[in-house]
């Protein structure tokens, strides 16, 4: 099957319905989806019983007035409430970050999540790309201060999705310094540093830096994407100014209601790096079979899959047959069809997939 249009395929990971009708296969195929980063300890187990007892919160209104999330969040990261807003989602403190710089000029870190250019062409910003280079994705420094000097906001994530790269501290460092002298904002997308393995947040930068915003998604973590929760960080008179601009109760109560057990929850933290310890070697083994992987320091892993997409597609097309989803990247910049990205799973599921990249392989 040749490859076909890049519109004719899903936008984001956790979509099975559309492949396996693009290839031909039953509706309910049980299938172990690699393509959405999500936990696969799935939602902390209390859960059930918490969402019994707050159906309360279904029959008002989210109150303005209560900041008990925005407080629990200021405390677990450290910092000031004033520097918290809670959103719906990680997708929606993007497009509040894009919203300050509308008819402006973005500058975006390719390749990388599609809503930041979404985000931007929803407002009018212009869009220039600054792509990662090779196949370990490194970030030209020197060429990223020079194209900062034309814009007004330089979106970037780290870890960075689909290829699990980390910009180092010290780079973001030197953004932040020239953001300085060009007045650029640089928002640093955060929702995958709970995976990474020592505590990669640049939290502190804030104190630092009034050009810096940070965004976070409470989703991925707690395996909760039909929540709709996550919230951003930067200087107060910033944070302010997009509360200002925020849809009115954007957040619903329930989601504001489970914050502070989420984030109070240190068990199922706990078990989850044991989970992340205990498979963080599947690239490497990965790259044992003799597929190439880029360096990761997130929950997933980016896989070319061969010398062009096509050939990328055939061993898409052999795993979901074998009832293993992976993570096209036709929508990704630069990556064009030509890799393949998995999440981390638990040990069963990463060994189907060690066994199936090992059958590809063989002659």
């Amino acid at each position: 099957m040749s490859v076909s249009s890049e519109s004719s395929w899903p936008g984001h990971g956790g979509r099975a319905a559309p492949l396996l009708a693009r290839y031909g296969l039953p509706a309910d195929q049980p299938l172990v989806d690699f393509s959405a980063n999500l936990n696969p300890l799935g939602p902390p187990p209390w859960l059930d019983g918490w969402l019994a007892g707050a159906a309360d919160c279904l029959s008002r209104y989210p109150d303005p007035g209560d900041d008990r999330a925005r407080r629990a969040i200021a405390e677990h990261e450290g910092v000031a409430p004033e520097r918290v807003l809670v959103t719906s989602g990680g997708a929606e403190a993007i497009y509040l970050a894009a919203g300050l710089y509308a008819g402006g000029h973005a500058l975006i870190v390719q390749p990388t999540f599609s809503e930041y250019a979404q985000a931007c062409d929803h407002y009018g910003l212009s869009v220039a790309s600054l792509a990662l280079g090779g196949e370990a994705f490194d970030l030209d420094l020197d060429a990223a201060e020079r194209a900062m000097t034309k814009a007004e906001v330089l979106f970037l994530c780290r870890p960075n999705n689909p290829t699990g790269t980390l910009i180092p501290r010290e780079a973001i460092e030197r953004l932040l310094a020239r953001c300085d002298e060009t007045g650029t904002t640089l928002v640093v997308d955060e929702a995958f540093v709970e995976f990474t393995e020592n505590d990669e947040r640049l939290t502190p930068l804030l104190a630092e830096s009034t050009n810096l915003l940070l965004l976070r998604s409470l989703t991925k973590l707690y395996a909760l994407p039909g929540l709709r929760l996550g919230y951003l960080l930067g200087e107060p008179e910033t944070v302010a100014h997009l509360a200002a601009r925020q849809l009115p109760w954007s957040v619903n109560a329930l989601a504001l209601e489970l914050v502070a057990p989420l984030l109070a929850d240190a068990d199922y933290l706990a078990r989850t790096r044991a989970w992340l310890a205990a498979q963080r070697d599947l690239p490497s083994r990965v790259r044992a079979l003799g597929h190439a992987v880029a360096p990761t320091a997130a929950n997933f892993l980016l896989l070319r899959g061969g010398h062009d997409a096509d050939e990328a597609e055939a061993l898409f097309a052999f795993l979901l047959r074998r009832g293993l989803l992976a993570r096209h990247t036709h929508n990704f910049p630069g990556l064009d069809g030509r890799w393949l990205r998995f999440a981390l799973r638990q040990g069963p599921d990463n060994a189907r997939l060690l066994e199936a990249l090992a059958a590809w392989r063989r002659p």
